[in-house]
Order: C-alpha cells, then sequence, then structure tokens
C-alpha cells in the first residue's frame, strides 16, 4: 500500500484508519487525532524501531521527556528538538515511505 502525506492527512477526516495502515503509521493517525491513549496502546503492544520511534514521540507530546528518550534509543533515532508537528510529519513521511517498499 502507498501511503502519501496527502493521503493520510486527508484520512484523518475519517473516523478510523485505514486497516492496511501499519500499527506505527495507525498511531501516529490516532495521535494527529487527539486520541493519545489508542495511539500508545497500539505501539505498546507492537515491536520494532518504527514503533519505538512513534512511542518516542507520543512520550515527548505527553511531556515525559525521560520516557522518550529511552524509546528514541530504542528506535535508534537522535532526540527530536524541532516542533511536534514537524516530528510528526518527519515521521510519518519516513514511514509512509518505508511502506512503499
Amino acid at each position: 500500500m502507498v501511503v502519501s502525506m496527502a493521503d493520510l492527512k486527508a484520512s484523518l477526516a475519517d473516523a478510523h484508519p485505514a486497516p492496511a495502515l501499519s500499527p506505527p503509521l495507525a498511531a501516529l493517525w490516532w495521535a494527529a487525532k487527539g486520541n493519545w491513549d489508542r495511539a500508545h496502546k497500539i505501539v505498546q503492544d507492537e515491536s520494532g524501531k518504527d514503533a519505538a520511534w512513534v512511542h518516542a514521540y507520543l512520550h515527548r507530546v505527553e511531556g515525559d521527556l525521560g520516557n522518550a528518550g529511552y524509546w528514541y534509543r530504542q528506535a535508534g533515532q537522535p532526540v527530536a528538538k524541532d516542533s511536534l508537528e514537524a516530528e510528526w510529519e518527519r515521521i510519518a513521511a519516513t514511514l509512509g515511505e518505508g511502506e512503499r517498499r
């Protein structure tokens, strides 16, 4: 499934994410909809670097920077210093590219 940023953002008008989205992208989708708990539940139950990266982002949103740091290390990503919106876009773009392969 090809996931473009435009498609992902357009889908935010829907009630639920597309079923074909990977769990990390679905978690980002829920985060963008303001449902932190649902997003966290998804990535908490997943393994892998992509889920860890989204998990880090979610703890940054929450303001728990210590926990976020742990998850950035698990993801092999540097701790984000830019805005939450810019980080969401960067993660979504990177994961969307991964789903094109």
